[in-house]
């Protein structure tokens, strides 16, 4: 059962870090992230950190990955909210 669950878990992370993808190109080419708030941009960070920490505790390898990279993004969302002219 062990290999189901970790293919299954492997196609979610994918799954899930893929669709924030459109999202991140689209702040990206118009350097607005004008959309997000800051409350949105901390929880959901927070959050992924927590996943993480937890995949990490578990040596859940879909986990580290999927909330890394997903973290990642969000941070560089962050980083054009923050340097967006007020």
């Amino acid at each position: 059962m062990g290999e189901w669950t970790d293919i299954i878990g492997a196609c979610a992370a994918v799954l899930t870090t893929a669709s924030f993808l459109p999202q991140v190109f689209q702040t990206w080419r118009t350097r607005s992230a004008d959309d997000f708030s800051w409350v949105w941009i901390l929880s959901f960070s927070i959050g992924l950190g927590l996943w993480l920490v937890y995949g990490l505790a578990k040596q859940s390898v879909p986990l580290i990955a999927a909330n890394s990279i997903t973290l990642a993004l969000v941070l560089m969302i962050a980083a054009i909210k923050f340097r967006a002219p007020r």
